[in-house]
């Protein structure tokens, strides 16, 4: 067996040795929950990482699947008492695993896709075609993201429909995966600076100030991981930051009770918690009752980190814990394409609603 080289895990050797194995984020992670397995917890994680880092421990099926589990929520981040970037460290070592040649074959598939297509979904058309919009010279541009456009088309057709209706001037962008999906499984960072740069070069071309997502990936990406890589000379908002400052004319929904699901790139990755609430606020009648953890708080929707692709199951009863948590409400909100597809695919007989804000909102206006 050849020597497995860690030569990213090297740059955080001190950040591992930091842990104390106390388990405080074992209360919060949402896989371990799932899973049952000390190894598939955060504490469990770094375990593993520091024995692959010291060539204590061979780097197995189980190793890898323990490494792969981790949707990447950070609520371990915000629990842990010795400030450990526990996120950071596990997506560093994925870096490793796949350097050594260790991918799994659903997120090589789907890295494959982003390479050869722009997008992980093997779409050839670009994103401007496939939505139907010219591009022109804008001071707002809408960055739709991957999944709006190819599958949660929904999200995006809705997204627009409010900008036009609000009288606003925007230009949909000529864009490239944002590169989450490829940072999260531990692709080459080479090759996804490459595309950080592509998209801000479409996105300067046309002359925009302002970029709005729908999508919190994409969103965090642009906001957290592109200025460590490139420059980023315009301004990034999340589309309900840009609402919540808006006045909207809304239908009322009486009788509805509601509730929001934080999405984890969107809270507890950039701190984005008022905005989609003050854009609810603006609606009619509409009985809003929080659940009890939310915010910061807020529990995982198990689609994050590539678990959603790798190990479906596990994502899916991640997502049925928090649909239960929501049991009284009508309809769950939130404001992020992965969070709406894997809830919704989780909610099995229950009765609830699991609805993107931005869809709701071009419904009722």
């Amino acid at each position: 067996m050849s020597e497995f080289k860690t030569e990213n895990l090297e740059k955080v050797r001190k950040a591992v040795n930091v842990c104390t194995m106390c388990g405080f984020c074992k209360s919060v992670c949402p896989s371990f929950k799932e899973i049952g397995w000390d190894a598939a917890s955060s504490r469990g994680r770094i375990t593993l990482t520091y024995g692959i880092l010291n060539g204590d421990i061979p780097v197995d099926e189980s190793v890898i699947r323990n490494l792969y589990t981790c949707t990447t929520c950070a609520d371990c981040v915000r629990r842990c008492p010795s400030k450990v970037d526990v996120v950071d460290i596990i997506e560093i070592c994925r870096s490793d695993l796949v350097k050594n040649g260790h991918m799994l074959d659903k997120h090589k598939a789907m890295c494959d896709s982003v390479v050869k297509y722009g997008n992980p979904y093997r779409e050839e058309k670009g994103v401007a075609e496939t939505l139907g919009v010219e591009r022109h010279k804008a001071e707002i541009g809408y960055f739709a993201g991957c999944t709006a456009t190819y599958r949660s088309k929904e999200t995006s057709r809705s997204t627009m429909s409010v900008l036009k209706k609000l009288g606003v001037d925007f230009t949909v962008v000529d864009e490239l995966c944002c590169g989450s999906v490829l940072q999260r499984v531990g692709y080459d960072q080479d090759y996804i600076t490459t595309m950080f740069q592509r998209n801000i070069d479409a996105i300067k071309e046309l002359g925009v100030k302002t970029v709005v997502f729908s999508c919190a990936g994409c969103y965090r990406m642009f906001k957290v991981e592109y200025p460590k890589y490139v420059d980023v000379p315009f301004e990034i908002l999340h589309i309900t930051e840009f609402l919540a400052k808006r006045d909207l004319e809304l239908k009322p929904m009486e009788g509805v009770t509601a509730t929001y699901h934080d999405p984890c790139h969107m809270g507890r990755h950039c701190g984005i918690y008022e905005a989609p609430r003050e854009v609810i606020a603006k609606i009619p009648g509409l009985v809003f009752k929080e659940m009890e953890y939310n915010r910061a708080l807020s529990h995982c929707c198990g689609g994050g980190g590539g678990v959603r692709s790798a190990f479906p199951d596990e994502s899916l009863g991640i997502a049925a814990t928090r649909l239960d948590e929501a049991g009284f409400a009508d309809i769950m909100i939130t404001s992020c394409p992965f969070c709406v597809n894997n809830l919704a695919s989780g909610k099995g007989d229950r009765g609830i609603e699991v609805v993107d804000l931005m869809e709701l909102i071009d419904k009722l206006m």
